[in-house]
């Protein structure tokens, strides 16, 4: 047998246009370069991977995503990392989203450099039912907006930051009081381009994006909306039901996610682990890149560029 044939990953695909398992490897162990070849190809067609029973501890987890970049410091505001690992963000489902659940978000994109891709893991405190993960493909929506659409997308630019939606930093809450103290704040192209393949991703997402630049409130609104109508389509969508030791690796430039919010029905709490990998600034159609309005880029943890963290 050989190298090749027995490093081989099955990648099993979840939907049409997003989403796979891949089984096959074990990352409590260092990685051959053949599998992260090949974890990156699935990331880069599927634009989130998904592992299963992968019971892994904080250093195994840092030690995965240092394969695939350089991790950044946990949250600009949010962290609450684990003890000894300031770069893990540690998310629960007590004190996160209300009964409405998440807006549909890409992580971090007031930032002049979103994190490239973020890799979340369950630990043993999940769920056996409820507080799944939904996620959908930037490039699929993309590609099936009509050609004029699509061409006035491209001419297009829009602000994205932290908080200032209906209300959200009206309050006292120390995730209030930080984004307000310190506000990040960028211009992105509404249609990004990614550097390895040329492929044109729809970058905008409830969460962050809040205006379309150059056009007046009225229409950013309806353009916005239609967007944001565009991304949640059913069908470019996959919906991961996290089980203890699962893992979603996502490409945080082409996929949009959102947690529903059931887990606030239930009586047990959901305790996910997230580590982001630095980001480069941005591309649009034509060539012109993001620029930061307020604040500093997300840097890789320990590398001083000014970052809030």
């Amino acid at each position: 047998m050989t190298t090749l044939e027995r490093t081989r990953l099955d990648v099993r695909p979840l939907s049409v246009f997003t989403g796979a398992e891949i089984h096959g490897v074990d990352l409590r162990q260092p990685l051959a370069q053949d599998e992260i070849d090949q974890i990156k190809a699935a990331l880069q067609r599927w634009k989130v991977v998904f592992f299963r029973d992968q019971h892994i501890d904080h250093a195994q987890h840092l030690a995965f995503a240092q394969h695939f970049g350089r991790p950044t410091s946990a949250h600009p505001y949010d962290a609450n990392p684990p003890e000894g690992y300031p770069q893990i963000r540690t998310i629960s489902s007590t004190s996160k989203v209300g009964r409405r659940g998440e807006r549909w978000h890409t992580d971090v994109t007031g930032v002049v450099n979103p994190p490239a891709a973020s890799i979340l893991r369950a630990g043993a405190q999940v769920p056996e039912y409820g507080g799944d993960t939904v996620f959908t493909n930037l490039a699929a929506a993309y590609r099936h907006l009509s050609p004029a659409v699509r061409a006035l997308a491209d001419g297009l630019w829009a602000r994205h930051q932290f908080g200032g939606y209906n209300g959200d930093l009206d309050n006292q809450t120390v995730y209030a009081q930080r984004v307000q103290a310190s506000p990040l704040v960028s211009e992105h192209p509404v249609v990004r381009v990614l550097p390895e393949t040329g492929e044109r991703v729809l970058f905008v997402n409830p969460g962050f994006t809040r205006r379309i630049k150059d056009v007046s409130e009225e229409e950013s609104r309806h353009l916005l909306n239609l967007f944001f109508e565009e991304i949640a389509r059913p069908e470019y969508t996959a919906r991961f039901r996290w089980r203890p030791g699962s893992i979603a690796f996502w490409d945080n430039r082409a996929t949009a996610h959102q947690g529903p919010g059931d887990f606030a029905h239930l009586d047990v709490e959901r305790v996910l682990y997230r580590i982001t990998l630095e980001g480069d600034v941005p591309q649009g159609v034509d060539g012109r890149r993001s620029s930061a309005v307020l604040g500093k880029p997300f840097s890789a943890y320990g590398i001083d560029t000014g970052a809030v963290a």
